[in-house]
């Protein structure tokens, strides 16, 4: 069965042209070939020579010339500063193939000169963005199916005569043994000497497509969906970190460092490889390793590193499984949190390592029972539905009660046609929630840090927005104040500062909680598994109904009310809500570290953005005040127009 490497470049090797053949070749082109072919005598040496005995005498010969043509185009390569002597370790595995040394022996070596070829020319082994599995299986019918079977047996109508025979992708023991980045190797390269051709001409994405599809086809249903309960639980989240781990990864390879659960998710990954992309590593998982990054950090006399791991220990890994875990345990969910923060506040008062690491001991303990209520299957369908109807109330509760409040008071005040302002608002916060999340997702890394930020700067921004409104609400709450208001010039009021203050509110009001909501779900997608998608999404459907419906309400039994208690409820609604505000935007700080938290014994609310630190209190006392000492000038200012 010779599979030799392409003619032409064989030709020129052993007829001692292929140092300046080489050396025309494309540089990437070139570390490329040498990997291919260090992946062949990986996989195919250890089948033909087994205890120092040659069982085929000429693939024997053939793995003679694979050492040899690797040797070359190594000298014809540059040598990169920093790396390996490649040469040397070539020239040794050169050797041992010769001295027909053990099969695992050599395999090991080829395995170690293959990854660090990779290494030295950053040779690129992973797709640029995840493979299409659909548009694979088109491919594979297309180009494949009549040499390999529809089945991948290596059985289709024009495998009859064929010498060596068509691969058989169901085969375990021979597919246990490669790669994907090997098997789009061979579709990009080809196979000279057999009929299997190059298929240069698909595209990247199609050619990784199709090495997806056929590394898929030998695995079982039973074991693709045991490794995506694996996977939830966290089970090879320290391996498969990103597509480049999950590419150069054997089954064997996978079975030998984690048994056979590994297998098993390695199986998963490859039929949804978007798994990688959208949970790596596991938040908990994060958690664990920053927390372990904070100890060291501190041991070394690095505060300002120390707490920094702090932060991102909860902004990056437990902040995004609080949701479900206030469905199972709100409780131990409070406590982690808490334990969490009072870490920083260690940190800050510079306490001795042994006393932050005792600290750190017992948040590992707390996200134990984290692991263990979030560790079995999936959550129930009615578990996942709660959760996700949750989510979206609690954190649309918030914006739905503002924009109910200032859509009212345009409506109430016939000024409709400042209601498009508005809509363009909210609408124009979900657009860039949609395209903040996009960015963090696929092009740049948004930290928890910088997301908390956000979160908390607009929210106290928003607070001046509503006292601002509210205050202006307030002042015409009197009927003769607002009739000497519409006498005068109410359509050049409302058309500048007083208009776009509303429209900011509506915006800042959506898109503070927006992308922090888009994380959530996808974090509790996670999860539920595939079973329990359709659940999350009844969720959202019945909260955003319920908040619809809602917002209907309030509008109904505002617009009715006559125009004097119309003013004080909307004003008081509003001011109600920058009370809110400002307790959420200072905890959001102190989440992000930007602020310093300083727990008292206080009860803790926070749906009224109460969450019983110092600051918070102290910052909502504030507001409170500036809301009372309005109303009272208000007040005044009515008692002097009425005495008029």
């Amino acid at each position: 069965m010779m599979r030799s490497f392409p003619l032409l470049l064989a030709v020129l090797l052993l007829t001692g042209t292929g140092v300046r053949a080489a050396a025309a070749v494309n540089q990437d082109d070139q570390a490329r070939t040498v990997v291919h072919i260090l992946d062949y005598v990986s996989v195919d040496y250890p089948v033909f020579v087994k205890n120092g005995e040659v069982l085929d005498a000429g693939e024997y010969a053939e793995q003679q010339e694979f050492a040899q043509q690797v040797v070359v185009l190594l000298e014809a390569l540059p040598r990169m500063e920093g790396a390996p002597d490649l040469l040397a370790e070539a020239r040794k595995l050169q050797a041992r193939i010769a001295e027909k040394a053990d099969g695992l022996d050599v395999a090991a070596l080829a395995k170690a000169l293959r990854a660090e070829v990779i290494t030295a020319y950053g040779v690129a082994v992973a797709p640029k963005q995840l493979p299409d599995l659909a548009a694979g299986n088109a491919l594979y019918i297309a180009h494949c199916g009549t040499c390999h079977g529809a089945t991948g047996r290596g059985d289709g109508p024009q495998a009859m005569g064929m010498e060596p025979a068509p691969r058989d992708f169901t085969d375990t023991a021979a597919m246990n043994v490669r790669s994907l980045f090997g098997l789009y190797n061979t579709i990009s390269l080809g196979v000279e000497g057999t009929p299997m051709l190059a298929y240069s001409g698909l595209s990247e994405g199609e050619r990784w497509a199709l090495a997806f599809h056929t590394a898929g086809i030998h695995a079982s249903k039973e074991d693709v969906e045991r490794g995506a309960k694996l996977w939830k639980k966290g089970t090879g989240a320290d391996r498969f970190t990103d597509l480049r781990a999950l590419v150069t990864a054997t089954p064997n390879e996978a079975r030998e460092a984690g048994g056979k659960d590994h297998e098993a998710v390695l199986a998963f990954l490859v039929a949804h490889p978007e798994a990688v992309r959208a949970a790596a590593p596991a938040p908990l998982a994060i958690t664990r390793d920053h927390l372990d990054k904070t100890l060291t950090a501190y041991r070394r006399g690095d505060r300002g590193q120390a707490r920094h791991f702090a932060i991102s220990a909860y902004l990056e890994g437990f902040e995004l499984i609080e949701a479900g875990l206030d469905n199972v345990d709100p409780d131990l969910r409070k406590q982690t949190e808490r334990e969490m923060m009072s870490l920083r506040s260690v940190i800050a008062d510079n306490a001795p390592a042994d006393t932050v690491a005792a600290r750190i001991a017992t948040i590992n303990t707390l996200l134990d029972r984290v692991d263990a209520k979030l560790s079995g299957d999936a959550l129930s369908s009615t578990a996942a539905f709660i959760s996700s109807l949750i989510i979206l109330l609690r954190e649309g509760l918030e914006a739905l009660l503002v924009l109910a409040a200032i859509i009212a008071f345009v409506v109430k005040t016939g000024r409709k046609d400042a209601l498009p302002y508005i809509h363009a608002g909210w609408i124009g916060a979900v657009v860039l929630g949609i395209g903040t999340w996009f960015v963090a997702s696929h092009l740049i890394s948004i930290s928890g840090a910088s997301r908390e930020m956000t979160e908390g700067f607009t929210a106290l921004l928003a607070v001046v927005m509503l006292l601002y409104v509210g205050y202006w609400l307030h002042n015409r709450s009197n009927s003769k104040a607002w009739q000497t208001f519409v006498k005068g010039h109410v359509m050049a009021a409302l058309s500048k500062r007083t208009l776009w203050a509303m429209a900011g509110i509506a915006f800042l009001a959506v898109y503070r909680e927006f992308f922090e909501v888009i994380l959530f779900y996808e974090t509790l997608l996670g999860q539920v598994g595939p079973n329990g998608q359709q659940a999350v999404m009844m969720g959202i459907v019945v909260a955003a109904v319920l908040l619809v419906l809602l917002g209907t309400a309030i509008l109904k039994f505002s617009v009715r009310l006559p125009i004097g208690p119309f003013f004080s409820v909307t004003a008081g609604l509003l001011a109600l809500m920058a009370v809110v505000f400002a307790g959420n935007g200072i905890a959001a700080l102190q989440e992000a570290g930007v602020l310093k938290a300083t727990f008292v014994k206080f009860i803790n609310v926070p749906v009224l953005g109460i969450h019983a630190t110092a600051q918070g209190l102290i910052m909502q006392g504030i507001v409170l005040a500036l809301v009372i000492a309005g109303a009272l000038v208000g007040r005044h200012r009515m008692r002097v127009l009425a005495a008029k």
